[in-house]
């Protein structure tokens, strides 16, 4: 393993020795390296004294691991100051800090060192805050003791009772605990984007005049409104309650009905659009899959943009500072999410992966029965060009209401 040794004279000695190997060996070595003689040499480790006999690993020395020496050719007296100053708490904090940080500083390869291997100890040992310091002092000692303690608990399965249940349970967590960091190491390497957080996807809309912040979500089957929003925007006198319906998912929420078309403004462009109206005080406006489909939008990642109208406007999606902070915040609906994360209303039920709306009440309007006058009607809407199957759906939607029906026909 390799191990550096810090001088009183601000010289940084890198050796390659045994993890086994004695303290007076490592002397010896240092002796040859620094030109100091054995006997004057005092090597320390976390502000402890090392002995001539003790091996580096029964005093927890590892890769990388970090010694000072002190020579011993100054008064007694100079000495203990010295290793006052420069010595740790058991707790893995400088003795003093003020005179910790100074040392460190004034050694240019030893700070150099630190900005490779450890930028946050660098960051606080340049900076001001001596009780920082401390605490990533602190952090790193906990750290240490942790890997060492692992490594001893290793140590012991090894030698576990092959017959031991206990044991061998434990031997089968370490295994897997084991691929599980691999695994979590290789992604910080190969894929550190995956650890970062996702924004979704946002784009400014114009609402019947007024500006909002619009999900852009493919998975949820509806375009979807808070009734807030919608009285903020005028458009609360046109629901349409004989929508009314309990939306089931991850929790409930009621839906209070439908807007049935309105003006939506993307880019300069306008565009009809159809809302169903929730009391979802978490979400404002959310552009789903029906109205994506309807103004053939194509969400462009690779350009970060929306296109709609098969290419005839295109609008950015919003990066993080143009968004407010509630739409960033996660936690305060913990309980209803959509497929991708993001918080929507919770009537919207996850089925592999996608957001479907839910509904459990129809138009409070009832059936007429389906007979030649229904036969009638289906005809009647099948010569304008739709198929049967999409009128009689339409029909069976509004109750046997032909105009209606053709309305909801023609606007989808």
């Amino acid at each position: 393993m390799r191990i550096t040794v810090m001088t009183t004279g601000e010289q940084i000695i890198t050796l390659d020795v045994d993890s086994h190997e004695s303290v007076e060996n490592v002397k010896a070595l240092l002796e040859v390296e620094a030109n100091v003689p054995i006997q004057q040499q005092q090597l320390l480790y976390n502000g402890n004294e090392m002995r001539n006999s003790d091996k580096l690993s029964a005093l927890g020395v590892k890769d990388d691991d970090l010694l000072m020496m002190m020579v011993s050719n100054a008064s007694s007296g100079s000495s203990n100051a010295a290793r006052s100053d420069l010595g740790m708490n058991p707790d893995g904090s400088a003795l003093n800090p003020a005179a910790f940080q100074q040392h460190i500083r004034g050694d240019a390869n030893l700070m150099g060192q630190l900005f490779q291997t450890d930028p946050e100890l660098a960051q606080v040992i340049t900076g001001s805050d001596l009780n920082k310091l401390q605490d990533v002092l602190r952090s790193r000692h906990q750290q240490r003791s942790v890997v060492q303690r692992q490594k001893e608990e290793e140590l012991a399965l090894l030698y576990a009772d092959p017959f031991d249940v206990e044991a061998q349970k434990k031997i089968e967590a370490a295994i897997r605990q084991k691929g599980i960091d691999e695994n979590w190491e290789a992604a910080l390497e190969h894929n550190p984007e995956g650890f970062a957080r996702v924004i979704m996807l946002y784009v400014d809309m114009e609402v019947n005049g007024v500006p909002l912040k619009a999900f852009v979500d493919s998975g949820a089957q509806s375009t979807i409104i808070s009734k807030s929003c919608a009285e903020r925007c005028g458009l609360l006198r046109l629901m349409d309650q004989r929508y009314k319906g309990i939306a089931q998912g991850v929790g409930q929420t009621e839906i209070l009905g439908r807007i049935h078309v309105a003006p939506i403004k993307i880019g300069n462009n306008f565009y009809p659009c159809s809302f169903v109206v929730l009391d979802s005080p978490n979400m404002e406006f959310l552009f789903g899959l029906d109205m994506l489909r309807k103004h053939q939008c194509t969400i462009d990642l690779k350009g970060n943009v929306l296109t709609v109208g098969g290419g005839e406007v295109s609008v950015p999606f919003l990066q993080e500072k143009d968004l407010p902070s509630r739409f960033l915040d996660e936690e305060r609906v913990p309980n209803q999410a959509s497929s991708s994360g993001a918080a929507v209303p919770s009537g919207f039920t996850e089925k592999k992966n996608s957001t479907v709306a839910s509904p459990t009440s129809q138009p409070s309007r009832q059936n007429t029965s389906e007979g030649p006058e229904f036969e009638a009607k289906i005809a009647k809407l099948v010569e304008l060009g739709f198929s049967r199957e999409a009128v009689v759906q339409a029909l069976r939607l509004f109750a046997g209401n032909e105009e209606q029906a053709a309305g909801f026909l023609f606007g989808g």
